[in-house]
């Protein structure tokens, strides 16, 4: 058996998103379950929006994930170049090759004479397919339009086309294409350039590709791709056409869905260990009684056979909590990680400038800590720790609930007990606030819920005493004061 190479060919028009992240898994999966090698190629035919600048994301949002390629355009290979702009001669060569045999011609039909054929066709009912006028043009007709400045494009001439077409998927099973909706298409354009299904037919068979995985959209170009090895007398690979990645909604997976680039979700702190755990969960299950796989066994134990054919969803609320899962996970192996994730959302929210202080360090391991469980992503330090970072913004209903002229005296007391505190822990600023409430013959309540919104701005958080502890003394103070000011007001204190 020849080894297993698969290859993943994306085009560098745009950011890497998540459901081309998802199919590069796949392929980059059964390449290591089965010791063999995964290659990125680099299909960058569309100068007008391909840039250097998405080539290299896409390379950096793969490193991160972990997803690592055998060759490539970074690093060579023994079957390069991996770009398809520096393959323009291989193309040539066998478009040549194709036209010398007769196996392809030379089409000169202009824009509007084929415009003329698909509306001809849709007013007959029917599907378009070219009409084949180029297909026994003679050498003079040739001649004497190529004299008058016509490039002509180049047409694959389709044979053998009453035989049904069949494709024996690796996931789908066998499917197939009855012949009538394949034409002589075309597979070099009039300036040059070629066509996907000829370039990535000539790609695939150069590099070995063994097994071409790839999204169920494009099931519909096998019968003109297996036609195009059959021209140039190649075996084609094997096929996988993986189902379609919906949404909640159950629609085709899209922006709105969590279809956005992969270092969306990098910066807002996801994991890609997690990352890649959702992925293999979306379209294949190694086992029923669980969720979370370290990476090396989703390796050992893939079949690309098991793949289910049925549309997964692209489940945002899953991933969040496998994600939280190996935040906890991180917690206690590599708290570190965790840090410097939580840094950088600070980073990018404008809270922190630079390397962190061995002082700020600490401080947010403490606020870490203290947020506890409910960190899932590196981003929930903002969501639920950003007044441990900035002044509270007080949710108006919480505000105007608590915030009341009977809390003001109860906040200023709290704020004079703690003044006088030696030690500001825990343990020492609940018993000031209980004596507070008792001196005042109130239950704990009527001071605990005024004193979390005046802390934090909202009514749920964590421990009231935990995170007056990690606050500090200094902002604890200020901010029981500011709400006191505010709540013996005209108790309208939200906004």
């Amino acid at each position: 058996m020849p080894q297993v190479r698969t290859r993943y060919a994306p085009s560098p028009t745009g950011y890497l998103h998540m459901g081309g992240a998802w199919m590069a898994f796949f392929n980059w999966l059964h390449a290591r379950h089965c010791g063999g090698q995964f290659i990125l190629r680099v299909e960058d035919t569309d100068r007008t929006r391909s840039t250097q600048e998405y080539e290299n994301s896409i390379f950096e949002d793969f490193d991160w994930l972990g997803i690592k390629w055998d060759e490539g355009p970074d690093m060579g290979g023994p079957f390069g170049p991996y770009r398809q702009t520096e393959r323009g001669g291989i193309y040539a060569r066998y478009a040549q090759e194709l036209l010398d045999r007769g196996a392809a011609y030379p089409c000169y039909c202009s824009t509007d004479e084929l415009e003329a054929e698909r509306q001809q066709a849709a007013a007959s009912g029917r599907s378009h397919r070219y009409s084949g006028r180029c297909r026994d043009r003679s050498s003079a007709d040739r001649a004497v339009l190529e004299a008058a400045g016509v490039r002509p494009s180049l047409r694959l001439r389709v044979t053998g086309g009453h035989d049904p077409i069949v494709v024996d998927d690796l996931v789908r099973g066998r499917v197939v294409f009855e012949p009538e909706h394949l034409d002589d298409y075309i597979i070099v354009r009039s300036d040059g350039t070629p066509l996907y299904n000829f370039a990535n037919v000539v790609d695939d068979h150069l590099m070995q590709i063994t097994h071409v995985i790839r999204g169920s959209e494009h099931l519909s170009n096998t019968p003109k791709q297996l036609v195009m090895y059959r021209a140039l007398g190649w075996t084609p690979p094997a096929v996988a056409h993986l189902p379609t990645i919906l949404g909640a909604d159950r629609k085709k997976l899209s922006k709105r869905h969590g279809d956005t680039a992969v270092r969306e979700y990098r910066g807002q702190g996801f994991l890609p260990e997690a990352i890649l755990n959702f992925f293999a969960l979306m379209a294949w299950h190694p086992g029923a009684e669980r969720e979370v796989y370290a990476l090396e066994e989703l390796i050992g134990g893939f079949r690309l056979e098991d793949v289910g054919r049925a549309s997964p969803i692209f489940d945002l609320d899953k991933l969040t909590w496998l994600n939280g899962v190996y935040m906890r996970g991180l917690l206690e192996s590599d708290r570190g990680r965790v840090v410097g994730m939580c840094a950088r959302i600070l980073e990018r929210e404008g809270l922190l400038a630079g390397e962190m202080t061995p002082a700020q360090r600490r401080y947010l391991e403490r606020v870490i800590e203290v947020v506890g469980d409910r960190l899932k992503t590196g981003g929930d330090v903002m969501v639920y720790g950003d007044f441990f970072f900035r002044d509270p913004v007080y949710d108006p209903e919480a505000a105007s609930r608590h915030l009341q002229p009977a809390s003001a005296t109860l906040l200023e007391a709290l704020a004079a007990g703690l003044e006088g505190l030696e030690a500001f822990d825990r343990g020492a600023i609940e018993a000031v606030l209980r004596r507070v409430c008792a001196d005042a013959g109130v239950e704990a309540r009527a001071l605990v819920h005024p004193a979390r919104v005046a802390l934090t701005g909202k009514t749920a958080g964590p421990g009231l005493f935990e995170l007056m502890e990690v606050l500090g003394a200094e902002r604890v103070l200020e901010r029981l004061r500011r709400a006191a000011a505010l709540a013996a007001g005209d108790g309208r204190a939200g906004v």
